[in-house]
């Protein structure tokens, strides 16, 4: 069995994009998904199955999301192995951050370096970021509210699915998946 770390994008942050905890566990595990657990009630979970390619899980799960609840809810599934890989190569200095003000945007594919190349830094101060492998790591010294760097920013940008997740519920959710 493989670990697997799930990240929606928007749940329960409107009356219209509800989606309980228990409801979201039912679906994992009626993927097949064992020892299902859920973090916070914004859309992370983590779940063991037999190895499968991440991005066929996604499809599955916001299918069964589209279904059952009538959703469009996109969909991030990455091995749990690999938070911990996020957090040992984050490229930025955390001293002196708030990590609620320090967002990793997961992406649904390779950064394509090609696509930010023209990006002036400057243009979204005081706002920071700098590029992962399948993941941007942003800062935001005045809050994540109202940064220019959102998830939609990138989907445009590098025309992939984003979803963020602040530093603390990262290292929460590898923590999680390195404990059992």
């Amino acid at each position: 069995m493989t670990r697997y770390v799930v990240l929606l994008r928007g749940i329960n942050v409107g009356p219209t994009t509800r989606l309980p905890m228990q409801e979201l566990r039912g679906m994992l595990e009626a993927m097949g998904g064992e020892g299902v657990r859920t973090h916070l009630q914004s859309g992370n979970a983590l779940f063991d199955h037999p190895p499968a390619p991440p991005r066929w899980l996604a499809v599955d799960l916001e299918q069964r999301i589209a279904a059952g609840l009538g959703l469009t809810i996109p969909c991030i599934v990455r091995e749990a192995s690999d938070l911990r890989r996020v957090i040992d190569r984050n490229p930025c200095d955390l001293t002196d951050i708030d990590p609620a003000r320090f967002l990793v945007t997961f992406l649904s594919g390779a950064v394509d370096a090609e696509k930010l190349k023209d990006l002036d830094p400057v243009s979204f101060a005081p706002d920071g970021f700098q590029p992962g492998e399948r993941e941007i790591y942003v800062h935001c010294p005045a809050g994540v509210r109202k940064t220019k760097l959102s998830h939609a920013f990138w989907e445009k940008r590098l025309g992939l699915t984003a979803t963020a997740r602040n530093w603390n519920t990262v290292t929460k959710l590898a923590a999680l998946a390195e404990a059992e």
